[in-house]
């Protein structure tokens, strides 16, 4: 899989899919225990493609690396790779890549009544009301995180 960047940003660096390639990596089907440690060589007999896995709709979908930490409490930190699908609607509890205002940034989309808040999941952080004064629009929905150590 090869990224190619699109377009960078103060808090999201865009990146191009290219699905064109694949690896197959090997699979634990029976899944990794995080208890007691057990044998899993006899289970390394199945191969997974994560393009496959990943990227439902390739024509619609991106990369983003993600810049701060408005987002950590939903496990999303600075310097994760999110998986962003444009072509999903963009409903109330989503986590969304928005452009408000001239700028990017992901957060949890509520939906009230007549408005659209934008919130973080940092304490940190104050909830954003998207008016109709804002120049907004929802970008892409957050389907999966690769985390970075």
């Amino acid at each position: 899989m090869k990224l190619r960047k699109l377009h960078n940003t103060p808090t999201i660096t865009f990146y191009n899919v290219d699905v064109s390639t694949s690896i197959e990596l090997p699979y634990v089907v029976e899944g990794i225990s995080a208890g007691f440690p057990s044998p899993a060589d006899d289970f390394l007999d199945i191969n997974i493609d994560l393009n496959k896995h990943l990227i439902k709709n390739p024509s619609t979908t991106f990369y983003g690396k993600v810049r701060g930490n408005s987002m950590m409490d939903a496990g999303i930190h600075d310097g994760d790779l999110l998986v962003i699908d444009k072509s999903l609607p963009a409903t109330d509890n989503k986590i969304a890549v928005c452009f408000i205002d001239g700028e990017f940034t992901v957060k949890r989309i509520k939906v009230e009544d007549d408005h659209v808040w934008l919130i973080a999941e940092n304490k940190d952080y104050k909830p954003i009301k998207v008016t109709k004064e804002n120049e907004f629009l929802v970008w892409g929905i957050v389907i999966n995180v690769i985390k970075y150590f």
